[in-house]
């Protein structure tokens, strides 16, 4: 069972990092837009995106201190 918890943390982990730099990435971009002057006067894809990559990096980040809650609390119950 702690394998497999710790397997789970291992993925939430990586996934959170995606979600970053995915997030970062299209953060960058939409920056880069307004910079030079492109705007449509309302959110553009690229902001939208990276708003949704960021809540999931909440969301997985959110997953991953569960994980080590629950690996915590097996811990201390051997």
């Amino acid at each position: 069972m702690q394998t497999f918890l710790v397997i789970l943390l291992v993925a939430a982990m990586i996934a959170t990092l995606v979600a970053l730099i995915r997030g970062i990435v299209a953060f960058l971009k939409s920056a880069s837009d307004e910079a030079h002057g492109i705007s449509t006067g309302g959110p553009s894809a690229s902001q939208l995106k990276s708003n949704r990559m960021m809540q999931q990096r909440i969301l997985f980040q959110a997953l991953a201190v569960l994980i080590v809650v629950v690996l915590l609390f097996a811990a201390g119950r051997t």
